[in-house]
């Protein structure tokens, strides 16, 4: 029985390339059986698939034993041999279930983009589909809604424990001796048997009553309806891709498509695309939401944004509709010396670029190039402020910056993170925007080269 798990996750590891890459792999764990099962089942495979295992605990500071159960997770992290680390929120016992899951998924991503983790593995099983699923439907959830949790979700986000349930993973425990009588603490968490929350209402109150009537078939048809609804939204996500006239472009928790067509589609076609969209980037819109998006969609002008709940934004940008989380977006990074002064190379940092320099005879400068020359002389790298006017390379007169970012198509969201190099009071360039008719050096006289690239560039 034993081995049967383990051999049976392994498979389905492989099945369904959860973990295609090696690589490091957090794990969330809050100390109670299941992801103190999901540590064990890891920890015995994790060579098999090359993966290296950290731990990651969110102390939501609501029930007055948190301490202690944070203590003894780090306890978990030493003995399995991994790294441990915990995060302290402090919400209080007055806190919502939806609060502390989207404040621990906060933080569960910060630690993972800190220490580069490939994975977030979290502990999600067979019965905690089957609740959701049954949430939802009580909740008014569009059809997508009914696919329930996907075993895998942006960024690396995995969920390897779906297909096996809840007494599955506590009879592997009891096999591997990890509990109270072996020594071993395991969290039962009291305010998951209070029924003033709603998933526990739906766990112990409802399920039950509602397995008394139909039996064990019960759970068979509610794992068809969410697997008919799970193939419904990959439908709609080819469909997203199949229509060329929405231009699909997706990056890092940012999804953009062309607004004309979603102007001139039925609206319920519209609203059906809108949902796949955002679930590409993990954005999940209700009915209603969908809808309100739709309208944004016909009547915003560019540059207008709307909240979609949970930190994501919708923003209407020179023809195309974003979709995006706001925490995500790069910001300002302040005023930044450049000391080409003092170094014949080198580069810096400004928030998602890196400014490289070195010394060479001066080339042509390009107005919209990511490469330029200077004369000598101090300079900064600094963002873009209200009023800020620019000098432009072949230009008759002072031009406001901001029309010179429209012009360049620069999303409003993304102006505050592009660096501008400054001199005194002369903006001197904005790479790939515009570059000033200021410290231009000759043809061939000995300047300072500088070169942009956007982090993760190449």
């Amino acid at each position: 029985m034993q081995d049967d798990l383990l051999n049976r996750l392994g498979d389905h590891l492989r099945e369904t390339r959860l973990v295609p890459e090696p690589g490091l792999a957090l794990l969330a764990v809050s100390g109670g059986p299941d992801s103190v099962a999901l540590l064990d089942l890891m920890s015995c495979i994790a060579s098999d698939f090359g993966l290296d295992l950290a731990t990651a605990h969110v102390d939501h500071g609501i029930l007055p034993e948190s301490a202690d159960v944070a203590e003894q997770v780090m306890g978990l992290a030493v003995r399995y041999g991994v790294r441990g680390y915990m995060s302290s929120l402090g919400l209080g016992a007055d806190a919502s279930e939806t609060r502390a899951r989207d404040e621990r998924y906060r933080v569960l991503r910060e630690v993972q983009q800190r220490l580069g983790a490939r994975y977030l593995v979290t502990a999600h099983h067979a019965d905690d589909q089957i609740e959701t699923v049954m949430y939802r439907f009580l909740r008014g959830t569009a059809p997508g809604g009914l696919a329930g949790i996907t075993a895998a979700g942006p960024d690396g986000l995995v969920r390897p424990l779906l297909p096996f349930r809840k007494v599955e993973l506590g009879r592997w425990l009891a096999a591997r001796g990890l509990g109270a009588q072996g020594g071993f603490p395991i969290h039962r968490d009291a305010s998951n048997l209070d029924r003033k929350h709603d998933r526990a209402w739906v766990r112990h109150e409802l399920l039950p009553v509602v397995r008394s009537r139909f039996g064990d078939a019960l759970d068979g048809s509610l794992a068809d309806v969410t697997r008919f609804a799970a193939r419904d939204r990959e439908a709609w996500s080819v469909v997203l891709r199949a229509l060329p006239e929405l231009g699909v472009r997706v990056s890092h928790e940012m999804i953009e498509v062309a607004r004309d067509p979603l102007q001139l589609y039925d609206h319920s076609l519209s609203e059906a695309l809108l949902r796949a969209a955002a679930r590409e980037v993990g954005c999940v819109l209700g009915p209603k939401r969908a809808a309100r998006l739709r309208t944004f969609v016909q009547r915003a002008t560019s540059g207008r944004r709307q909240e979609l709940g949970q930190d994501w934004v919708a923003e209407i940008a020179f023809g195309r509709l974003r979709i995006f989380r706001l925490a995500n977006m790069p910001g300002s990074a302040g005023e930044v010396a450049v000391p080409w002064e003092t170094a014949e190379q080198g580069s810096v940092q400004w928030g998602g670029w890196e400014i490289a320099w070195r010394r060479e005879a001066a080339g042509r400068p390009d107005r919209g190039s990511l490469t330029t020359w200077v004369t000598d002389g101090p300079a900064e790298l600094r963002a873009w402020r209200a009023g800020d006017r620019v000098f432009p390379l072949g230009g008759t007169g002072r031009r406001r910056l901001t029309r010179l970012l429209m012009e360049g198509r620069i999303p409003r969201s993304e102006r505050s993170s592009l660096p501008l190099l400054v001199r005194g009071d002369d903006i001197l360039w904005v790479p790939g925007v515009c570059r000033a008719g200021v410290a231009i050096p000759d043809v061939g006289e000995e300047a300072i080269r500088v070169d942009a690239s956007a982090n993760g560039d190449s």
